[in-house]
């Protein structure tokens, strides 16, 4: 099944913009929301994009282990970081702490 580059980038920013503030996802989670299990780089690869959308959330999305992977993508390298802690979120040597009670799954979280 081919992918449709532009919209899945679309739909994973869909889903970014539902993750609450406080609360942080992760590429692979998104990814598996949208039926793309294993496609994770994609969405890093939409995440590093989304800055010509508005109102995209990205320094709510990180790696599996909770680590700030695309802060090298912001206007600075501590701006990821100041964003999350402005909404409560904890963040140590570019790792969340406590990172599983601030882990917002969509599958578990959307799930109808």
């Amino acid at each position: 099944m081919k992918i449709n580059r532009q919209q899945f980038f679309e739909d994973v920013y869909q889903v970014v913009k539902l993750v609450p503030e406080g609360r942080v996802t992760t590429y692979g989670a998104i990814a598996h929301f949208l039926g793309a299990k294993g496609s994770a780089r994609m969405v890093g690869y939409a995440m590093n994009a989304s800055h010509l959308q508005e109102d995209v959330p990205a320094h709510r999305v990180v790696n599996r282990k909770g680590l700030l992977t695309g802060k090298h993508h912001f206007s600075s390298a501590d701006e990821m970081q100041r964003r999350l802690e402005k909404e409560g979120i904890r963040v140590s040597d570019d790792q969340i702490l406590d990172f599983e009670k601030h882990l917002w799954d969509p599958n578990v979280e959307l799930s109808f």
